[in-house]
């Protein structure tokens, strides 16, 4: 359940949540470029994750690959679909070092932890150790998916947040939050400001997959789906103010 924690110095605004995980995907990172990362806009996600940080909130993240690599894309184009899995899963942890580097250079404490081995670069995921950075103020960046192909970023955002005992997870999207249908390509989409999880799978809402919801489900963990772009949407989400959908029970 969320729990309020202890203001930072200088904010107006309190945390409604103590520990969270925020999911990035790839693309958020590239800007309007058609490939690759954008450094000032990684700056301002960063910038952005500071002003929850100075809250008192314990911050997980897990970022996708999609701005360098889709592994479910590639393996319909020719790639053997596990290899093409892998090769997406080490688009992420290029990710999860390129925001570790923004948020160092503000200051903030940072951990990649990689589900894939690679020890020079990244700590190997241990969920005691993730824990133990969390308590101690560092943001823990989740690297690598699960470590398996033929899932998702999406699972690994919801299976991370199970193991570290999120009280939400934070869907950073394009989008205001979850519409009936696309809104960009339907002027009259309709926005949901909360809707359960069977709803979001019985409708085919692109919130997240299906793995994802239904762990969230199952684990009655709720998940706030939100504008990235829109600035200052991290701390309001945080802070519990009305934004975004809310996927829940």
């Amino acid at each position: 359940m969320p729990e309020s924690s202890t203001i930072g110095v200088g904010q107006l605004d309190r945390s409604v949540y103590k520990r969270a995980l925020l999911k990035l995907s790839g693309e958020a990172m590239m800007g309007k470029r058609s490939f690759g990362i954008d450094p000032d806009v990684v700056q301002a996600i960063a910038g952005e994750i500071r002003e929850v940080v100075e809250l008192g909130v314990e911050l997980g993240i897990v970022v996708g690959g999609g701005n360098i690599f889709r592994g479910q894309d590639a393996g319909a184009r020719g790639i053997e679909r596990t290899t093409a899995d892998y090769m997406g899963m080490l688009a992420t942890v290029i990710n999860a070092l390129a925001l570790q580097s923004s948020l160092e250079g503000l200051g903030i404490a940072t951990r990649v932890q990689s589900a894939i081995e690679m020890k020079e670069v990244a700590e190997p995921y241990i969920q005691r150790r993730a824990i133990r950075h969390l308590e101690k103020g560092r943001v823990v960046i989740f690297a690598g998916g699960t470590g398996n192909p033929y899932f998702t970023t999406d699972t690994a955002a919801s299976l991370r947040a199970m193991e570290i005992k999120a009280d939400v997870i934070m869907k950073a999207t394009q989008v205001d939050g979850v519409y009936d249908k696309d809104p960009v390509k339907h002027t009259d989409a309709v926005m949901f400001k909360k809707i359960n999880y069977t709803d979001v799978l019985t409708k085919y809402l692109k919130v997240m997959d299906a793995t994802a919801i239904s762990l969230c489900r199952d684990n009655h963990l709720p998940i706030v789906v939100f504008n990235l772009h829109k600035k200052g949407s991290i701390k309001d989400v945080i802070c519990g103010k009305t934004i975004g959908t809310i996927v829940g029970e």
